[in-house]
């Protein structure tokens, strides 16, 4: 298990955006089956920029791989990846709003301070 500094580096550099992580999260829930991008969309009910805008993302971090026509898939990668990636997606199924502005955080710094700096409480 890795440690909660470490699952919370790899959210902030891994994902760009919450739909990455939705996604990554469908298919680690169907291992070993590849999805067409129009599925994706279905499945998720997402638009074909953000199904894409994902899928090039995850696929530049190593989490999915694309077979030559086109379809999607999770790969395990190595046992490191595989851990940090099933603790990700456990933080999020348990804490969605902390994963979500640790995303938000690293894309935008500036709008993430000036958010904080109006919470009433830490997680």
């Amino acid at each position: 298990m890795p440690s909660q500094a470490h699952l919370e580096s790899f959210l902030a550099s891994s994902f760009r955006s919450v739909w990455a992580l939705e996604l990554l999260k469908f298919l680690a829930d169907n291992p070993d089956t590849y999805f067409a991008a129009g599925q994706l969309i279905d499945a998720l009910r997402a638009s074909e920029a953000v199904v894409a805008q994902s899928i090039a993302n995850l696929a530049a971090a190593g989490l999915v791989v694309v077979d030559g026509e086109g379809g999607v898939a999770f790969t395990e990668g190595s046992a490191e990846q595989r851990a940090l990636t099933l603790a990700a997606i456990d933080f999020y199924r348990k804490s969605p709003d902390k994963v979500r502005r640790l995303i938000i955080a690293q894309s935008a710094p500036g709008v993430a301070a000036f958010a904080d700096a109006f919470r009433l409480r830490k997680d």
